[in-house]
């Protein structure tokens, strides 16, 4: 007889987030090791209210289509777990036979994960516990890179080179666009690569680096005066020198993280009301991290992948370690599966290099060299006509 396996999600989902929910249950099946497959029904709150999904018998032709579905098919939450919960997360793997637990997520998931494992050796529990990374925003430590980074960083060059076109071939106006990260700007960064697909002026601010809105606001309207048009990119996270967002919802998320949001429309407003210039805010939001269409090929091989080998891992007794991917771009890209301890990653934050980024508002080659193998896939060759 098998052991029963759980795995849950944590933290927003990503467009690749149900690739490695697939390859955790294909992985489940082809062992011949597993008897019962269960997924929490919404991450911690599914696990605290012992409501699990029983995917054992699911048709394969319905977990196949996992790998094109946005969001997180079993839900996932921003639950962050206290003391007071641990007892019960025990009682539900007890009541179930858990005999290894996969949780994938970002930081605050890993903290959640490397507790449990830490409880079950503390309870004398017979359980495996492995973290799947998962996190758009690039951030987490001891791994090149995360699954959903690739496709989110894709929609965001490709859409940024789809309105820096639009803001080139109407000047009439800066085009301020809102991308997703709080406190890493990963993804923003992506967007920088509009300015070498198109011939319109680019500029990139990230939350690594505050901002003197005197300065930016100088600084963009020296690129609009150049008259090739302006797309102005920057991370919802965005603060001033004062540590302030630039614009603060005022509402604190479930994992205790102040919520940013309006940045790009702030800036329109001060672009509009300072400089006289025409500006438009454009915010995509939660379209960054739910494409489908603009998923990255490379993404959702490593997402599958990772998926896949935590399952492995657990089977062969390992425990307490957070699937880690390992990269090289020396000649060509080529990435492997590792793994590195829990206790190392909850909690980390790996933030943009600082060094990638020049004159405040520019993005390096050097980031392009990391990000383009991620993002992957053919880039357009737009037609420019205009020099």
């Amino acid at each position: 007889m098998g052991m029963n396996i759980l795995v849950a999600h944590g933290g927003g989902p990503t467009a690749v987030i149900n690739r490695s929910l697939q390859g955790v249950v294909e992985a489940a099946r082809a062992s011949g090791q597993v008897d019962k497959i269960y997924a929490a029904r919404f991450g911690a709150e599914g696990i605290l209210a012992g409501d699990l999904l029983d995917l054992t018998d699911v048709s394969p032709a319905i977990i196949t289509r996992l790998g094109d579905t946005p969001a997180s098919a079993i839900g996932s939450c921003r639950r962050k777990l206290g003391d007071a919960d641990y007892p019960t997360v025990l009682e539900t793997l007890k009541n179930f036979n858990i005999g290894a637990f996969f949780y994938n997520g970002g930081n605050d998931s890993m903290d959640t994960c490397h507790k449990v494992n830490e409880l079950a050796k503390r309870e004398g529990l017979d359980l495996r516990v492995i973290g799947i990374p998962k996190t758009m925003d690039n951030d987490l430590v001891l791994t090149d890179h995360c699954p959903g980074f690739g496709s989110a960083a894709r929609y965001a060059a490709l859409s940024a080179s789809e309105l820096a076109l639009d803001a080139s071939a109407l000047p009439i106006h800066v085009v301020v666009l809102e991308l997703m990260g709080r406190n890493a700007g990963w993804v923003t960064a992506a967007s920088a690569l509009a300015a070498r697909l198109t011939n319109c002026e680019v500029l990139t601010y990230l939350p690594e680096l505050p901002v003197d809105e005197d300065k930016m606001l100088a600084d963009i309207e020296a690129a609009y005066a150049k008259g090739n048009g302006l797309l102005v990119t920057v991370s919802e996270g965005v603060c001033g020198p004062d540590g302030k967002p630039l614009a603060d919802t005022g509402i604190v998320d479930g994992f205790g993280h102040t919520v940013p949001g309006g940045t790009a429309q702030h800036i329109a407003d001060a672009i509009i009301r300072k400089l006289g210039l025409k500006a438009r805010a454009e915010k995509p939001g939660l379209l960054g991290r739910a494409s489908i269409p603009y998923a990255s090929p490379v993404d959702r091989e490593e997402a599958y992948a990772v998926g896949w080998a935590a399952v492995k891992a657990a089977l062969a007794g390992k425990s307490g370690y957070m699937v880690s991917i390992e990269a090289t771009r020396e000649s060509r890209y080529q990435s492997g599966m590792g793994f590195v301890p829990l206790a190392e990653v909850a909690n980390a934050e790996k933030k943009f290099p600082l060094e990638w980024i020049e004159g405040g508002n520019r993005i390096s080659d050097a980031f392009f060299d990391y990000a383009l193998p991620l993002i992957g896939g053919d880039l357009p060759q737009y037609a420019i006509l205009r020099k």
